[in-house]
């Protein structure tokens, strides 16, 4: 009878630990003090390794403490393993927890010595709280493990996004990506629900911390956006086929994106099979792209994106079409770009690296991007602003700048003369100036974008819209450019209403194949087209 008692409180007690290692927030030795305390009528308490007390039961006489002070450097130092002792009227009992020093102490204070049965259950206990407190630990560091590869994902990302494959490398030495060795990447950005993401990061992840040839990254600006860079086979076009666990599932029809193949195979089928799985998630593929034109992937992902979820199968790959840089010309447009971007020569590169963000991204999505403050960012664009005489919060400035951008690569050209800025030499207006070498005019952008190749870009740019419902959504874009992309100010102009004139943007993302409406990185596609129509073109 007393076994089948004893066999039972130990059930007890199991059935409590497993209680506690199903909590999400960490193990609680405190309802295991309790039970004990209950069963064996004592007081119990978990001292720690620097001697203070971490649980006890309400009662527990901590007065005693200061008396038994050498036996628990004794015991935590791992000189001892257990003690009975006595302090004052109370029979105490001492067990040392865990194998590291230094060790935490079960103490346990009563008014009898504690029975052989009591004992006992005195020291499962102590294992199972030293058991407890060694899987909190695991748990700690299996968390802090998963941050950290996390944010090592999402620098090996942003050096490829900057085409860096050098730092790529470097950042990852002893444990380099396969994705690194890869011909080319596509970029398959998974729109979720933000919680989805670190489960889905952490079931496909590999024990490097990566993804097979892959990588899935936490897009730190939109919380919703799992952005996985995806190895696109070898040079020839074939799959590799060492996508570790993403190649798990079976090869899908290739007609689930018209007739690339590439796209319907390898690790990209799981990503699709999620979506076709769950409601809430979208999918935008990119093009193949050689590593360091990452950023040039992700930008086609984005715009696939919101062409995605306006369709019955939340998927689509990106409908690729010229871009309008390469169509200008050359010599010409170089020179309007690095005279607009001249007076930047001396900006630190901080600034520089923002702006470029800031002229297609939210600042606010910026400063998450970036894990700085939206008031530092705003700090930074301020003295580009001042420095240029530009208000940066209008569409259209934004749009010129980000294509002088596009022109330069990023890098201000400090050569010209006083006059080779915005203005009269060749800014947004239709006067030319004379900023560039030789004395040479500096065109204008209306000139830039009068020629033949401009003009056949932006019609096929919106052929989309020809029909009449696409008339009335290039009412609505037109109106939108004009009011500055503000929503309520394009109803009233409109004459329709503001959840109208969103619904009319959303149906542009799909026909125009452009995010407008998540990132804004389409938009100044659909300025420039906007623009060079209402130009006439030069003879």
């Amino acid at each position: 009878m007393e076994a089948r008692a004893h066999t039972g409180r130990l059930d007890e007690l199991l059935h409590e630990v497993r209680r506690q290692m199903g909590r999400g927030a960490g193990a609680d030795p405190r309802p295991v003090l309790d039970w004990l305390g209950r069963q064996i009528d004592a007081d119990v308490a978990l001292v720690g390794g620097a001697g203070a007390v971490e649980a006890s039961t309400a009662l527990f006489p901590r007065q005693i403490l200061p008396s038994l002070e050498p036996t628990l450097a004794r015991l935590s130092g791992g000189q001892m393993a257990a003690a009975a002792t006595e302090s004052g009227a109370l029979q105490v009992r001492l067990e040392a927890l865990g194998p590291h020093a230094p060790r935490p102490v079960l103490v346990v204070a009563g008014t009898s010595a504690p029975t052989r049965e009591a004992a006992s259950l005195v020291s499962h206990a102590g294992s199972l709280i030293a058991l407890l407190d060694r899987a909190q630990g695991a748990d700690t560091t299996f968390r802090g493990y998963q941050s950290k590869a996390r944010q090592l994902r999402f620098a090996v990302f942003s050096a490829l996004l900057a085409g860096d494959l050098t730092l790529a490398r470097r950042m990852t030495t002893g444990a380099v990506p396969s994705l690194l060795d890869a011909a080319r990447l596509r970029v398959y950005l998974l729109h979720c629900p933000p919680e989805d993401r670190d489960r889905l990061a952490q079931t496909y992840q590999d024990g490097s911390g990566y993804h097979g040839t892959g990588l899935m990254v936490h897009c730190p600006a939109f919380k919703e956006h799992l952005i996985c860079l995806v190895a696109d086979g070898s040079a020839d076009g074939s799959d590799d086929g060492t996508g570790g666990r993403f190649d798990d599932e079976p090869d899908t029809d290739p007609r689930d994106f018209g007739d690339d193949p590439e796209v319907a195979r390898g690790q990209g089928t799981v990503l699709r099979r999620l979506v076709r799985e769950n409601s809430l998630y979208a999918l935008g593929i990119s093009s193949p792209y050689p590593l360091d034109a990452t950023a040039e992937a992700y930008g086609q992902a984005l715009h696939a994106l919101a062409a995605a979820r306006h369709t019955p199968e939340r998927m689509a790959a990106y409908l690729g079409r010229t871009p309008l840089v390469p169509l200008l010309p050359h010599t010409e447009a170089g020179t309007w770009a690095r005279a607009l971007l001249r007076p930047l020569g001396s900006t630190p590169r901080a600034t520089l690296d923002i702006t470029r963000l800031a002229v297609t991204f939210p600042r606010s999505a910026v400063a998450r991007l970036l894990d700085i403050s939206r008031n530092t960012v705003s700090h930074h664009l301020s003295r580009v602003e001042a420095t240029l005489g530009l208000d940066l919060g209008d569409v259209r400035t934004r749009a010129a700048l980000d294509l002088a951008f596009c022109l330069t690569g990023g890098q201000p050209d400090g050569g010209f003369g006083p006059e080779g800025g915005f203005g009269s030499t060749g800014g947004f207006g239709s006067t030319g100036g004379f900023g560039a070498r030789g004395g040479r005019p500096v065109p204008t952008l209306d000139e830039l974008f009068r020629t033949g190749p401009a003009h056949a870009w932006a019609r096929e740019f919106l052929r989309p819209l020809q029909d009449t419902r696409g008339r009335d959504l290039h009412t609505t874009l037109s109106a939108w450019i004009d009011a500055n992309t503000d929503a309520q100010r394009t109803a009233r102009h409109v004459g329709l209403s503001r959840n109208t004139v969103r619904a009319h943007l959303r149906a542009a993302e799909h026909l125009l194949s452009r995010d407008l409406l998540t990132t804004g990185s389409g938009i100044h596609d659909l300025v420039h087209a906007l623009h060079i129509t209402g130009l006439h073109p030069a003879d």
